[in-house]
C-alpha cells in the first residue's frame, strides 16, 4: 500500500499550489480520500474529504471557497487545488484513505507560503 503526494512548493501569498496523491496497492476507488496538514507546532487537521465517487466533499471552514478536492478514480488520484493561498496555509500537507477500519497515510508534501 502506499500514497505518495507531490505538488508541494513555495507560493507567494494569493498564489495558487495543485497537490496530487497517487494511490496504489489497495482499491482506491472503494475508499474516502481526505487531505489534512500539520503546522510546525500544531496538531494535524483535517482539510478536506471526498467520498469513493466523487460526488460529495467536504471542507474545513478556513479553507472554503479557497480549496477544492477531486479525485481520478481511473488514475487512482486525489488532488487538492488550492487557490488564494494565505501563510496561514503553510504546512505540511498529507493525503489520507479510509474504508472502515482500514486507514492509509502518504508521507506528506511541504506547501509554503511566503513573499
Amino acid at each position: 500500500v502506499q500514497l505518495v503526494e507531490s505538488g508541494g512548493g513555495l507560493v507567494q501569498p494569493g498564489g495558487s499550489l495543485k497537490l496530487s496523491c497517487v494511490a496504489s496497492g489497495f482499491a482506491f476507488s472503494w475508499y474516502d480520500m481526505s487531505w489534512h496538514r500539520q503546522a510546525p507546532g500544531k496538531e494535524r487537521e483535517l482539510v478536506a474529504t471526498i467520498n469513493p465517487s466523487g460526488g460529495i466533499t467536504n471542507y474545513a471552514g478556513s479553507v472554503k471557497g479557497r480549496f477544492t478536492i477531486s479525485r481520478d478514480n481511473t488514475k487512482n488520484t486525489v488532488y487538492l487545488q488550492m487557490n488564494s493561498l494565505k501563510p496561514e496555509d503553510m504546512a505540511v500537507y498529507y493525503c489520507k484513505a479510509t474504508m472502515s477500519i482500514y486507514t492509509y497515510w502518504g508521507q506528506g508534501t511541504q506547501v509554503t507560503v511566503s513573499s
